[in-house]
């Protein structure tokens, strides 16, 4: 269970998000909301990425002010752009290096990356380097090298915003089969159609919280309203 308790943050004199209190327990949520509208912000609270300026963020009980290193374990974090997150020159290496980082025996590790790279498709792919794979690729291994590490909860910032159509369905496809519960920031409302939650931001608030098929009209009336 993921609690958001009167949550404000700023950057600077720049309020970002403003009085949020929220319980996010479903298994798919996306949120929505314009450029600026704090989404990105909103997603790195959940992770401890970002702590807030007022207010608490719990995850299964854990405080992101105080336990930032068990909750980053718990639950990962997906950024926009792969390249920001892939850090090794082959692909079986990125998937790796977290696990690494965790002193696993040998075996281990290359049981955990070779299920990783089967279960996404990624095994031709393991002894090419990161920087020569497509936009598609790069997205696939970002998420893989997160799931290696069985977090419980995963948060993804935008995506699919560098994907052609192809890469769009194929990520799609990934994100419904997942175990964990995820959390999807999203310009892409399609994608969200089956999820079990959808909210909307606005200038640092959430002003509309329901099932896709009630909030993404909702989110589309404000963004013609505000043209």
């Amino acid at each position: 269970m993921i609690e958001i308790l009167n949550v404000s943050h700023r950057f600077g004199d720049r309020l970002v998000l403003d009085n949020i209190t929220l319980t996010l327990g479903e298994k798919r949520i996306g949120v929505v909301g314009g450029n600026g509208s704090g989404k990105s912000t909103f997603a790195r609270l959940l992770n401890a990425l970002v702590v807030p300026s007022q207010g608490r963020v719990l995850i299964d009980g854990l405080d992101t002010r105080r336990e930032a290193k068990a909750i980053r374990r718990k639950v990962g974090f997906v950024f926009q752009d792969p390249d920001a997150q892939i850090v090794m020159p082959l692909v079986e290496e990125d998937i790796a290096f977290g696990l690494k980082n965790l002193k696993l025996p040998k075996p281990v590790i290359a049981g955990k990356v070779n299920e990783v790279l089967d279960r996404y498709r990624l095994t031709h792919l393991r002894h090419q380097h990161t920087h020569t794979l497509s936009g598609g690729e790069k997205q696939l291994l970002a998420l893989s090298s997160v799931l290696v590490m069985q977090p419980e909860y995963i948060v993804l910032d935008e995506p699919t915003t560098l994907l052609d159509l192809r890469n769009k369905r194929m990520m799609q496809k990934v994100l419904a089969g997942l175990d964990q519960r995820a959390v999807v920031i999203s310009h892409d409302l399609d994608m969200l159609d089956g999820f079990d939650r959808v909210l909307v931001m606005h200038e640092g608030r959430i002003v509309a919280d329901g099932p896709p098929k009630a909030a993404v009209p909702a989110y589309v009336r404000m963004m013609d309203g505000l043209e």
